[in-house]
């Protein structure tokens, strides 16, 4: 099972990906223009994590937020405690 914090570290990962891949010369300009189209709408880890934060501070009946405002494992069970 996917955990918050993981989906949330997924995701920015994901967005560097995108970065690198735009940026790469040794790749074909239609694989470079494709990242940078997907990354016009792609959020920035920033606000993933404001996202995660708005999460974890409504109750909406999820048992687990989708996102966590933390990607590793040790701040989030600290903010267990």
């Amino acid at each position: 099972m996917t955990m918050p914090h993981e989906r949330t570290r997924s995701i920015i990962q994901a967005r560097d990906f995108l970065v690198d891949l735009s940026r790469n010369q040794a790749l074909p300009e239609s694989i470079r223009n494709e990242a940078r189209r997907l990354l016009r709408h792609y959020p920035t880890s920033k606000e993933i994590l404001l996202a995660g934060k708005v999460e974890e501070q409504m109750k909406n009946g999820l048992p687990t937020p989708f996102l966590s405002s933390k990607i590793d494992y040790e701040a989030v069970a600290k903010n267990l405690q």
